[in-house]
């Protein structure tokens, strides 16, 4: 019984990184239209401020993707998640929060939600810091 839930698991991490990998992909063509659509289609050669925001936010996202697909190989090869690239994750996807606040929004972030993220960017790095200090590594 164990035997066979041990391979449905396997089974089920094989088609998220399938997935996964398909998502990725396709947010790469999307970033790579707006790119083309506009800087060569636009003619203009320059964007707006709110349109570097979104292509950052693209760049990021797919980082984000790509670190989630470690994360799954990782699991894959050797049954064990490495909590130094969950933590690193975490990291990433608050960062792109804070890199995609937009200060000339209609209702701006309050300064507690600048204060929350600071807070949970301190604890990110901290749990990242004594992961190191342990001497966990990602082999």
């Amino acid at each position: 019984m164990l035997e066979n839930l041990n391979r449905f698991e396997r089974v089920v991490y094989y088609v998220l990184a399938a997935l996964l990998a398909f998502v990725i992909l396709f947010t790469v063509l999307e970033l790579v239209g707006i790119l083309i659509g506009d800087f060569v289609i636009d003619g203009s050669f320059r964007l707006d401020n709110h349109e570097i925001l979104a292509l950052f936010g693209f760049f990021l996202l797919v980082l984000i993707g790509v670190e989630l697909l470690d994360t799954i190989k990782a699991y894959i090869r050797k049954q064990e998640i490495h909590v130094e690239i969950i933590v690193l994750l975490a990291v990433i996807a608050v960062a792109r929060k804070i890199i995609l606040f937009d200060p000339y929004a209609e209702v701006p972030p309050s300064d507690m939600t600048f204060w929350a993220m600071g807070f949970v960017i301190i604890c990110l790095a901290g749990a990242y810091y004594l992961i190191k200090k342990a001497g966990i590594s990602l082999s």
